[in-house]
């Protein structure tokens, strides 16, 4: 079994930065790990994504440039977004999977989810 706990989420203005945090906790002791987001009446869409072993980084070309994933030895995920734009707003879900190895963009390849933290960006 795996808890992922997000923090971070909250109101920001248009080119401003926030950072929200994935805290995982279980069983394993790596997972792969990734960032989705989801505004009503849209599907879910990837933002970015690590591997296993923390070699490998994928990022929606949405967000490239400007988001950078990384991962703490405690299998904390953290997503810091920089020059943030309205349509970043959304809720932000953390995934995880330990039996993944490599980074995926694919939700369905994610077994364990968090209860999301809303990032807005508005003035």
């Amino acid at each position: 079994q795996v808890q992922l706990t997000e923090s971070g989420g909250g109101l920001v203005q248009p080119g401003g930065s926030l950072r929200v945090s994935c805290a995982a906790s279980g069983s394993f002791r790596r997972y792969a790990m990734g960032w989705f987001r989801q505004t009503p009446g849209q599907e879910r869409e990837f933002v970015a994504a690590i591997s296993w072993s923390g070699d490998t980084t994928l990022y929606a070309d949405s967000v490239k440039g400007r988001f950078t994933l990384s991962r703490d030895n405690a299998n904390t995920l953290y997503l810091q977004m920089n020059s943030l734009k309205p349509e970043d707003t959304a809720v932000y879900y953390c995934a995880a999977d330990p039996s993944l190895v490599a980074a995926s963009r694919m939700d369905y390849e994610y077994e364990y989810w968090g209860q999301g933290t809303q990032v807005t960006v508005s003035s």
